[in-house]
């Protein structure tokens, strides 16, 4: 099974440890990604249908960059919807890759070209030489330190998180 490999034990294992649950069971339903369904704030896998297990970070940015209060309530089929989903997305595309480093997880995993319309190894490519985009809205939100906030606080700026989940 895909859901075996050292990867995705690392995934789920940081996943754990900030908080975003995981499910697995069978989805009867239509999926954006195939094998994954967020639920109510939790993602379900399906491993018979799970195609790209680097999807598993990407759909856990999604909970992760929303409102606290809004995470319990999150499903898979509204995000797209939401009144800040262009933000959120680039906000999830910016977590994902900074979570792949976290957990040494080779970034290629998550932006595999079957995903991102195709430009996957191309946003891990950008990312890999610092060209970030979403970057400063995870930084608004307090996810991600610029360089004053880092000198004032001690931390590392991006790919660092200051915190995984947005309050």
């Amino acid at each position: 099974m895909m859901t075996d490999t050292i990867e995705v034990k690392k995934m789920l294992t940081f996943l754990e440890e900030i908080g975003i649950p995981v499910i697995y069971r069978e989805i009867d339903s239509e999926c954006f990604l195939p094998g994954l369904l967020i639920e109510k704030g939790t993602i379900i896998i399906d491993e018979n249908k799970l195609k790209y297990p680097g999807d598993i970070l990407h759909e856990a940015a999604h909970i992760a960059v929303v409102p606290a209060a809004d995470r319990p309530l999150l499903n898979g089929k509204e995000i797209g919807s939401r009144k800040d989903n262009a933000a959120e997305e680039m906000m999830a595309i910016a977590w994902s890759y900074a979570a792949a480093v976290y957990t040494g997880i080779d970034p290629y995993l998550v932006f595999h070209d079957e995903g991102y319309q195709g430009g996957g190894k191309e946003i891990a490519d950008n990312f890999a030489a610092g060209r970030y985009f979403g970057v400063p809205m995870l930084q608004w939100v307090g996810m991600a330190a610029d360089e004053a906030k880092s000198r004032e606080i001690g931390v590392n700026t991006y790919p660092h998180i200051i915190s995984w989940l947005r309050n």
